[in-house]
């Protein structure tokens, strides 16, 4: 009897040492849970609700670049007036990407017939008199304006351009499509110029041919007339500038027959009321003597 007691005792000592374990091992799972719980928690409370990788690029973005609220950017535009020689869209591209995002560049070609001339002398390029650029966000551009204007276009003295200054100006309310809206305008100029001038040469070449024909019809006429013995006169007519004196007389004649026919609606008039004053005087006396 005592050796089955201690059999029993053993196996509840063994149930309860194997319990004690299962409570240690659950003890251990709930602290990792707990662990990861808090981890998950730290990481959330790093990384804010409704926040992206991509957002966080942005704001880097923006940080790098000057803006620091997250307001509606409005793209600003700087003229340029001196491009230098051999300076290319994608070389100005290229200079002012340090500053800042650029989006769309225009640069305006010399005149045509200097570029015939260039090409006449053996230089095929094609160089630029203005520019416009546009940066994302106008508050860019300003600063750019502001602080590369009429300074060095390199930093360096070997650099193709370093011997240049920029010439920026920054333009307040200006959009792309005030731009392009001034480009056809002038466009539209310049083609009703070269129009006008046009018509301008062909009334003069046909005024030319004109007295061309005369010319020629007048001389065959003078021709045939000392063919047949004819004396060829000639009347000559010149339209003379008036003296001081025939202008004055000239106005004197004008007033003078102003006058008089003044004169004469007047004394027609006072005719036209003795008229009517006898008639009634006849009616009045005859009336009396009846």
């Amino acid at each position: 009897m005592e050796d089955w007691e201690e059999v029993v005792k053993s196996d509840e000592q063994h149930e309860d040492s194997n319990e004690d374990e299962e409570d240690d091992e659950e003890e251990e799972e709930g602290d990792e849970d707990t662990g990861k719980v808090k981890n998950v928690e730290n990481e959330n409370a790093a990384e804010p609700e409704g926040h992206t990788g991509e957002e966080t690029t942005l704001k880097q973005k923006k940080t790098k670049l000057g803006i620091k609220s997250d307001k509606k950017v409005v793209p600003g535009i700087i003229y340029l007036g001196h491009i230098p020689p051999r300076l290319k869209p994608k070389h100005l591209r290229n200079m002012l990407s340090v500053y800042g995002e650029i989006g769309r560049i225009f640069l305006q070609p010399e005149d045509g017939m200097v570029s015939k001339r260039k090409k006449k002398s053996g230089l095929r390029r094609c160089d630029f008199t203005e520019g416009w650029v546009e940066f994302r966000d106008k508050r860019v551009a300003k600063r750019v304006a502001a602080s590369l204007h009429n300074s060095p276009m390199g930093t360096k003295k070997r650099q193709r351009f370093a011997a240049d200054l920029w010439c920026m100006k920054y333009l307040h309310r200006f959009q792309w499509t005030h731009l392009s809206e001034r480009l056809a305008y002038e466009h539209t100029v310049l083609q009703q110029r070269l129009r006008t001038e046009v018509s301008q040469a062909k009334r003069e070449t046909n005024f030319y041919l004109a007295n061309v024909d005369k010319g020629e019809r007048m001389e065959r006429q003078r021709k045939k007339r000392q063919r047949d013995g004819q004396q060829e006169v000639r009347t000559w007519d010149f339209t003379q500038r008036q003296t001081e004196e025939e202008i004055q007389n000239r106005k004197k004649r004008k007033n003078k027959d102003s006058l008089s026919q003044k004169q004469m609606d007047k004394s027609l008039l006072i005719q036209q009321k003795s008229k009517s004053n006898v008639s009634l005087l006849a009616k009045i006396f005859n009336a009396n003597q009846s």
